[in-house]
């Protein structure tokens, strides 16, 4: 295996350091068409964090509604069309919020240089053009996407990401007091896509010590969050758990995720749920692929008191569920990781639905 990839250029921690963006972007802002596109997630409409943004005269503020389905193909073509044509190039893109505002902010940095419709570029290294300067601030611990290679969209007939090494932000801010206020259960959701990347990076066929070096440290970060003497939401955990999250980003970029993240993919398509959060429902039900790990996130769920919704491919149809399977079987990188390069003889569509039937 051979993969030379680009990891993020700047990076700052530590408690507070957000208050450092304008200081941090400042020398950037006389490019292009000068000024800053910040995309925040709507949860912080009218609340303290916005008006703690460094803005300065002719940029420009998206609220981003992060609360429904997955970034779409066209809205990034959408936005990316409309500030074209109202203020032309901006300086840099800055994407504030959880992995969806990530992906996005990391989505249009690379839409606003290379023509045409997002739709074309998803894939490996599609993108012809380098992308705009942009920075990731993450506001939930979880997704990886703060050091992750690829923004995930779901265009017209697959979900898969524009991916690429100018993908990666060239700056990011590490700042555990922007995650204090995270609702309990997207907590946990969002800080199992960590858990779960490193379980599946872990247990491929293309797992290397690289890989595992950062994975162990993350999912042992992981069970001082969920599992040992003093974990849960505290401030302490906060710190643990976005490192958590840059580590178990950075494991599965030298490896690769399986089994769960393809099927997730098929059930975020078709119902449009949220990553994360379906990542833990079919998690619970893949004891086949990974019996310690599943084992241990069951624990997690028990010990935190959380919800996993269970009997849901009860009101699926069977045209959905073959629509969930057309769009997991397509992602043979996954498959290839997870069971190895003959997995097309190992792996059958009806194996595929009587796990979607579990969930």
């Amino acid at each position: 295996m051979f993969k030379n990839f680009k990891s993020v250029e700047k990076c700052t921690y530590g408690l507070g350091t957000f208050d450092k963006l304008g200081e941090i972007i400042a020398p950037k802002r006389s490019e292009n068409n000068k000024y800053f596109l910040f995309l925040v997630d709507d949860y912080f409409q009218g609340k303290e964090l916005e008006k703690r943004l460094p803005i300065l005269e002719g940029d420009a503020v998206e609220m981003i509604y992060a609360g429904g389905e997955e970034p779409k193909t066209s809205q990034i073509d959408e936005i990316r069309d409309r500030y074209l044509a109202q203020k032309g190039l901006p300086a840099g893109v800055v994407g504030i919020g959880g992995g969806s505002v990530m992906d996005i902010a990391k989505a249009l940095s690379l839409m606003f240089t290379n023509e045409g419709s997002s739709v074309q570029y998803q894939g490996l290294n599609l993108i012809k053009k380098a992308g705009i300067y942009h920075v990731g601030v993450p506001t939930i611990s979880g997704t990886g996407a703060e050091v992750s290679m690829t923004a995930v969209l779901t265009g017209p007939t697959k979900k898969l990401g524009l991916k690429c090494d100018w993908t990666v932000f060239d700056q990011i801010i590490l700042d555990p007091t922007l995650t204090t206020t995270v609702p309990r259960n997207d907590w946990f959701y969002t800080g199992m896509d960590t858990y779960i990347h490193c379980v599946e990076s872990m247990t491929g066929r293309l797992k290397n010590t690289f890989s595992e070096a950062y994975g162990h440290k993350s999912l042992d970060l992981c069970r001082e969050v969920y599992l040992n003497e003093g974990y849960g939401q505290t401030p302490i955990n906060d710190e643990k758990l976005m490192i958590a999250s840059y580590f178990g980003g950075l494991s599965l970029t030298y490896s690769e995720v399986g089994v769960c993240h393809a099927l997730s993919y098929g059930m975020s398509y078709v119902f449009g749920t949220r990553h994360c959060f379906a990542n833990c429902v079919i998690f619970n039900v893949l004891e086949d692929y990974y019996p310690d790990g599943v084992r241990e996130f069951k624990e997690m769920v028990r010990q935190n008191d959380i919800f996993i919704p269970e009997n849901l491919s009860k009101d699926w149809t069977d045209e959905q569920i073959e629509k969930m399977i057309d769009i997991c079987w397509a992602l043979t990188h996954m498959w290839k990781h997870a069971i190895g390069e003959d997995w097309e003889q190992k792996l059958t569509r009806n194996q595929l639905k009587e796990l979607y039937l579990r969930m």
